[in-house]
């Protein structure tokens, strides 16, 4: 059964998020707006609450830096209008001037579908034991 424009499955949304952790770690500043609600907040591994425009600013001028981002299997569960999406990745990471792995992280994202398109608006990691 064709899919309408508004709806998305698995494999699409696995791809969108590919496509923004690949936007985060070139730099692509045009693709991550793009793909990050305005009130998108990030809670980092040491539990910091990062907006929007934090994180998308420390990217810009440097002070993160994604050497690497490669996600494992993602898994999603859609409903309507929004979406949840889980997988571990391994990370290699500027914070600050410091280096940061490769390290195993697990992230949650949840996704809404705005204005005909989706977007990401909370996102969690958190380092795995292993």
């Amino acid at each position: 059964m064709p899919r309408g424009p508004y709806e998305v499955n698995h494999e699409d949304l696995a791809e969108m998020e590919r496509r923004r952790l690949r936007a985060l770690v070139s730099g692509d500043l045009g693709v991550a707006d793009e793909l990050h609600a305005d009130d998108f907040q990030l809670i980092t591994p040491g539990g910091d609450s990062v907006s929007k425009e934090e994180y998308l600013e420390a990217i810009a001028s440097g002070d993160v830096n994604y050497l690497m981002w490669e996600p494992e299997k993602i898994e999603s569960f859609v409903h309507e209008n929004s979406a949840c999406l889980r997988y571990r990745s391994t990370i290699k990471i500027i914070v600050g001037g410091q280096e940061i792995g490769p390290g195993r992280y697990w992230h949650t994202d949840f996704y809404e579908k705005r204005a005909g398109r989706w977007q990401v608006v909370w996102s969690q990691a958190t380092k795995t034991a292993d």
